[in-house]
């Protein structure tokens, strides 16, 4: 593929995703969980503490910018800036899409230059697990770590999207070893991510066997990339083939509870169809410490990092009103605390 192609690719998304509302697909599962509202909270609302530890560094809410993009295209290197700005102003944390395309065009790479608005809040660079079978390595990793000056490094498993891409690369044999080899060569932790089809327990069973502690689930419900892939088709069976699979896989509640048996050996970021601050809480119980919000945040970024800051704010704020009305003032109240969810 050629480097213009992999920035188009990337435009090509977010336009789709901007145009077929039916990409957000709505069905998380977390309408379906109801919370145990308390008349009587015990607790004063002002002082609802939010904040939690995420790579080492202070978070004030449990709040994740997922991937999104980044690319050699000015308007992509604009969103990342202007996430990155608002991710550092409300301390929550971001992570990057993609940071393949700065391997191959060097013109990509300023996208990822974030760490100069974002001194502070942990960043998560990204590669593609699957590049490990096509001569990707410890030397790409490591880039992608350097040029974000991240704390961590995503490598997402998108399988599906793979197959309806019609540049997809789809060799996902024997990956566990190799990710086992970077593992432990990379100096910073790796976290399995899957892009919105969710982690079995099986995955997170292999992954563990390869030295990761942190995973995100990244159920189905919100964005689905088998059908954004399936309006960049070359034809109309792998069209069709993108709407088939549209819901596979698994929601984020059922990635959480396959996730609770390995919750003390594991690290679990929740997220895919997180759309405000009551399907965060109801991540936070089920097992996320971390949860993780992208699509939400893409509009605002196309406009301005007060427009962006303004969309984390209300998050943060929902997120607190919830632990407030289940009289829960610290997220060690929420955290894998079943009797705030109704039976």
């Amino acid at each position: 593929m050629t480097d213009s192609n992999i920035t188009q690719r990337k435009q090509d998304h977010i336009h789709f995703l901007l145009q077929d509302a039916e990409i957000e697909r709505g069905q998380s599962g977390f309408e379906r969980i109801r919370l145990t509202h308390r008349g009587l909270p015990e607790c004063d609302f002002a002082d609802i503490d939010s904040g939690t530890d995420f790579l080492g560094k202070p978070l004030s809410s449990p709040l994740l910018i997922s991937s999104m993009t980044g690319g050699a295209a000015a308007t992509l290197q604009a969103i990342n800036r202007r996430l990155a700005e608002a991710a550092e102003s409300a301390g929550v944390a971001m992570a990057v899409g993609s940071q393949r395309a700065m391997i191959q065009d060097p013109q990509a790479r300023a996208s990822f230059e974030l760490r100069q608005y974002a001194p502070t809040i942990p960043l998560i660079a990204n590669m593609g697990a699957v590049q490990l079978n096509y001569g990707f390595g410890l030397d790409e990793a490591q880039r992608m770590v350097d040029v974000l000056e991240a704390d961590a490094l995503y490598l997402h498993l998108n399988p599906l999207q793979e197959v309806i891409q019609p540049e997809g690369n789809t060799n996902f044999a024997q990956l566990t070893d190799k990710i086992a080899q970077l593992a432990e060569a990379l100096p910073v932790p790796i976290i399995l991510k899957e892009v919105g089809c969710g982690l079995s327990a099986r995955d997170i069973e292999l992954g563990l066997s390869a030295g990761i502690q942190w995973f995100d689930l990244a159920g189905r419900g919100g964005t689905s990339w088998s059908r954004i892939e399936s309006h960049r088709a070359h034809s109309s069976q792998l069209a069709s083939l993108g709407e088939t699979f549209q819901d596979w896989g698994l929601t984020t509640p059922q990635a959480l509870l396959q996730a609770r048996p390995f919750q003390d050996r594991a690290h679990f970021i929740a997220s895919g169809g997180i759309r405000n601050g009551i399907d965060m809480i109801k991540s936070v119980i089920m097992g996320g410490q971390i949860c993780g919000v992208a699509a939400p945040l893409l509009k605002p970024a196309m406009d301005s990092t007060a427009a962006t800051l303004a969309t984390i704010e209300q998050l943060k704020q929902e997120f607190r009103t919830a632990q407030f009305l289940l009289g829960a003032p610290t997220l060690a109240d929420v955290f894998l605390n079943d009797s705030l969810i109704e039976p």
